[in-house]
């Protein structure tokens, strides 16, 4: 088996260097100077760190040669991956398309494997989620994700090729619930930063993880995904790292909204985007989904973290049901 993993970011890195312990990956960089960098210095020092590529990991920025395979692993930040695909559609057609971005697309609402199938209809679109942070899979330390897929055959045949020694995927059907659960726990993960930030506590924290773990079935359910897949690694596992832990960009974007910080615009922050999407999702539903709708008006800069917490705690009191 070889693979190839397209978008040298940190998580597409860290995916290229599990994968080279087992066999062969190429490593497609966008930016020809990037390319010229990691193969001179044989690791991605600009995204990553200094963690060494193996002779099984190939760098190029030819994409002829990147989409040779017919498994390829699409880690370009969800809000470009619709003019990825517009502009490169015709050497992707028949492959195996993993998604391995987090994320709703404003204007459309769609997921990622969605997009795939909008644009690249004769590809078999599958996508990796999960609590993975990227320098956890490339130091090898245990990480558990989902590989999610509506074809059983290449559901399991991926989740062969994809797991290693320290990377361990669980397959799932549900490619709707998997891909929502990985997108909407960064809207969380802002909130959660923004609170404690602002310096309001463990306890609001808690509570936002929660009450926004309740949104996400919310709109899994909705959108025709099985609930009980958000209380699984995509879900609630991923709710669980990125709502606790800096490594996490989203939660880091919240702890500087929290106080009233800078923060670097070069940082993809994918939770931002998904909140204005969802936003939108729900009014026209007519879901209730107060802790997305809170970020939205951070994000926006329509409302600071001390007008956010009050409207959601000045909400009419209700039975919790979850």
């Amino acid at each position: 088996m070889t693979v190839s993993v397209l978008g040298s970011g940190a998580f597409g890195t860290a995916l290229a260097l599990s994968l080279a312990t087992k066999t062969h990956v190429t490593l497609w960089a966008r930016d020809a100077r990037h390319a010229t960098q990691m193969r001179d210095d044989r690791c991605n020092r600009r995204r990553l760190g200094d963690f060494p590529f193996p002779q099984t990991l190939t760098v190029t920025q030819s994409l002829d040669q990147a989409a040779l395979p017919g498994t390829l692993l699409l880690a370009v930040p969800l809000q470009q991956l619709r003019g990825f695909l517009t502009s490169c559609e015709g050497r992707l057609r028949g492959k195996t398309l993993v998604a391995c971005c987090k994320g709703i697309e404003r204007g459309t609402g769609l997921s990622p494997h969605e997009i795939i199938g909008a644009l690249v209809p004769d590809a078999t679109a599958a996508v990796l989620t999960g609590p993975g942070f990227a320098r956890d899979i490339a130091a090898g330390l245990p990480t558990a994700m989902t590989l999610a897929c509506g074809d059983s055959e290449t559901a399991e045949s991926l989740q062969s090729d994809l797991s290693t020694a320290t990377l361990r995927l669980y397959r799932s059907s549900d490619v709707t619930g998997a891909a929502l659960g990985g997108a909407l726990k960064n809207v969380v993960a802002i909130a959660c930063g923004a609170a404690m930030g602002a310096g309001l506590g463990e306890s609001a924290r808690a509570a936002l993880m929660t009450r926004g773990n309740a949104e996400m079935a919310r709109l899994a359910a909705l959108r025709g995904a099985d609930p009980a897949t958000l209380s699984g690694l995509s879900g609630f596992g991923d709710l669980v790292l990125t709502c606790t832990s800096e490594q996490s960009r989203n939660y880091r974007f919240g702890l500087s909204l929290g106080q009233n910080a800078e923060f670097d615009p070069e940082t993809t922050v994918e939770g931002a985007a998904t909140a204005l999407a969802m936003q939108a999702t729900a009014e026209a539903q007519g879901l209730d989904m107060p802790i997305t709708s809170a970020v939205a008006g951070l994000v926006e800069k329509r409302l600071d973290v001390a007008q956010a917490m009050s409207g959601l705690l000045s909400r009419s009191l209700k039975e919790e049901i979850c």
